[in-house]
């Protein structure tokens, strides 16, 4: 039962320290820049018009049978780009949190297992600030945000569990074999066009659409957009997927960690 347990008790012990350098390594990605956190704000301004410009103005694209307007679809795009881009950086970045802090590998005491946990939030921190500049923009556009507003915490909650699961794999195994940042750049490019962010489920021809159902970030997107852009409750079925594979993949992603992290200070 402790080992149930752990990961959560883990994480809380921590949290002072995983705040600090969260803190930190934010303070360090914009040091020395003139505009310092406003680039923070200015990236995700920047992608949502190259976005919205590209696919709706050059390609004429539209939400599936929606008549939407060209702002309504920067929304919809926005909204699952944001959220795929909080689980591809986080798994990159994850690929050289423990080869990267070789003096924290060295030391008994510290708790290895945050290295990773510490990339998610940072890039988490980058998500908050995108999800209000789509906050801002779905005021302009269409006004209130919808009620199922209220349970987009509830779905974040189980894809940061869903992401921090498979950092904690990728991070593990990166000291091992360090291909694995390559490996996971391409099936971070493959998991961008396999997943309903440019496109509606609906629109793909049936016969294609047990592709889409294999990838397991579907469900967290269309959940994520549902709650945030079309105000519709999702489906129990896919509530419960979101639930069950963050749980599964935290869990699993800590006993990976926890088995190789026994060899981290040899290899390294």
């Amino acid at each position: 039962m402790n080992k149930f347990i752990s990961p959560f008790a883990l994480l809380i012990n921590n949290l002072p320290l995983i705040f600090s350098l969260v803190v930190k390594e934010i303070k360090v990605k914009y040091s020395g820049s003139v505009l310092g956190l406003v680039w923070a704000v200015i990236m995700p301004l920047v992608m949502l018009c190259v976005y919205t410009f590209v696919f709706s103005v050059v390609f004429q694209a539209k939400w599936g049978q929606l008549t939407e307007s060209k702002s309504q679809f920067a929304l919809i795009l926005f909204a699952g780009l944001i959220l795929f881009n909080l689980f591809s950086e986080s798994l990159s970045s994850s690929s050289y949190s423990i080869i990267g802090n070789e003096n924290y590998v060295k030391k008994v005491v510290f708790p290895l297992e945050i290295l990773p946990v510490v990339n998610v939030f940072v890039v988490f921190f980058h998500f908050l600030i995108s999800f209000l500049v789509l906050v801002l923009f779905y005021f302009i556009v269409e006004g209130l945000p919808p009620l199922t507003f209220v349970f987009i915490p509830f779905i974040l909650f189980f894809y940061l569990l869903f992401t921090v699961g498979f950092c904690w794999i990728v991070s593990s195994l990166s000291v091992y074999l360090r291909d694995i940042s390559y490996f996971v750049s391409i099936v971070c490019t493959l998991l961008l066009f396999l997943s309903p962010i440019f496109y509606a489920v609906s629109s793909v021809p049936v016969e294609y659409r047990p592709i889409l159902s294999l990838n397991p970030l579907t469900p967290f997107i269309e959940n994520f957009r549902d709650y945030a852009i079309f105000g519709d409750l999702p489906t129990l079925g896919s509530v419960l997927f979101c639930c069950f594979s963050g749980f599964i993949s935290f869990y699993v992603g800590f006993l990976v960690f926890s088995k190789l992290k026994k060899g981290f200070a040899d290899v390294i």
